[in-house]
C-alpha cells in the first residue's frame, strides 16, 4: 500500500489531493482511507509536474467533507 495524497479540498462532487509523490498512480486508480476501505477512485491528475494533484470522485457510501484533511492510500500490485 503506498500513500496517494492528502484530500485538501472538497469541490463540487470531488476530492482533490495533494501527491504524496510526484509519480502518481494512474487514472482509475481505487483510492482507500485508513482502514483500506475503498473511498473512491482516481479520474484525473492536474498541476505541476512535479508536484501534481489528483481528482477522485468518492464513492456513494462516502461523505466527502468527512475525509477533507485526510490521507489517502492505493494498492501498488
Amino acid at each position: 500500500m503506498q500513500r496517494l495524497g492528502t484530500v485538501t479540498r472538497v469541490t463540487g462532487s470531488l476530492l482533490v489531493l495533494e501527491s504524496a509523490t510526484d509519480e502518481p498512480p494512474q487514472i482509475g486508480t481505487m483510492a482507500l482511507d485508513e482502514t483500506l476501505e475503498t473511498v473512491g477512485r482516481v479520474v484525473d491528475v492536474f498541476g505541476p509536474v512535479a508536484a501534481p494533484y489528483l481528482a477522485v470522485t468518492p464513492s456513494d457510501s462516502v461523505r466527502p467533507a468527512s475525509l477533507l484533511q485526510q490521507p489517502l492510500y492505493w494498492r501498488s500490485d
